[in-house]
């Protein structure tokens, strides 16, 4: 039997969008796909949108606590082997990025797999404007404030069910967190895979502001104290030399396509 793969979609407002996403993944060449939404209460065409593509196998629209809230509803709502996460202004850059991902499991005897990203302008999206490459990651990288791509973060279900979900006493780092507790505290083993899996559409949470990024830098410190990492915030001011070359490396750096 294939393995199954949930991949978890959380919405709010998402009409813009969704579509793109549930496009993406309905038209995935894995078949063994199970897609679940998870929407908190969209006052816009949003739930509408879900409605009308066969291929989503859950869904609900309820008020919640937030990303991290609705992200772990949907954990616990799936039915698969692997999950993974795509947000609902993400999408996949070809039809093959499921089945690399299953590939990769079935090869590596992993408990996680995880590759890079690109993001992209809304109104351009076939122009990557950086690039978040997770190949020079190391567990030790933590305490510098660099992680896997989350987006990119495909993981066996067991691992949720014995190490726990999102915290939602973070506002923005909670994935940093929980890849933190799984990756180092934990000590999971894990496969890079060497090629753009998702397309992020810019303007994130977590980079909106020198407020937000201050925010997500202090909740770093507070996941790596929680998880045994020494961190400082001078260590972690060091990531945003790195960020330099995500912007340069997509003019030298073209997306692989099949």
């Amino acid at each position: 039997m294939s393995i199954k793969i949930s991949i978890i979609t959380a919405t709010y407002n998402s009409a813009s969008t969704v579509a793109h996403t549930l496009d993406s993944v309905n038209n995935q060449d894995y078949a063994n796909i199970e897609h679940v939404l998870v929407d908190g209460g969209s006052k816009d065409e949003t739930v509408s949108i879900i409605q009308s593509y066969p291929h989503v196998a859950k869904w609900v629209s309820e008020k919640d606590k937030g990303l991290y809230d609705a992200i772990n509803k949907g954990i616990q709502m799936a039915t698969g082997d692997i999950i993974g996460i795509l947000n609902s202004d993400d999408f996949f850059p070809g039809n093959h990025i499921i089945s690399l991902i299953v590939k990769t499991f079935e090869e590596n005897d992993v408990s996680a797999v995880y590759g890079d990203i690109a993001f992209v302008r809304p109104g351009r999206l076939e122009k990557i404007v950086r690039l978040y490459s997770s190949q020079k990651f190391t567990p030790r990288r933590f305490g510098y404030g660099f992680m896997p791509a989350h987006p990119s973060f495909y993981v066996r279900k067991s691992c949720y069910d014995t190490m726990g979900f999102y915290k939602l006493d973070y506002k923005i780092a909670a994935d940093y967190e929980l890849l933190m507790r799984f990756i180092f505290k934990n000590g999971i083993s894990h496969k890079y895979i060497p090629e753009i899996l998702v397309y992020m559409r810019t303007g994130g949470v977590s980079n909106k502001n020198i407020l937000s990024r201050y925010t997500l830098n202090k909740e770093i410190i507070k996941a790596c104290k929680e998880n045994g990492v020494n961190t400082n915030m001078a260590l972690l001011s060091l990531k945003y030399f790195n960020k330099v070359f995500e912007y340069i490396k997509p003019a030298i750096a073209p997306v692989r396509k099949k």
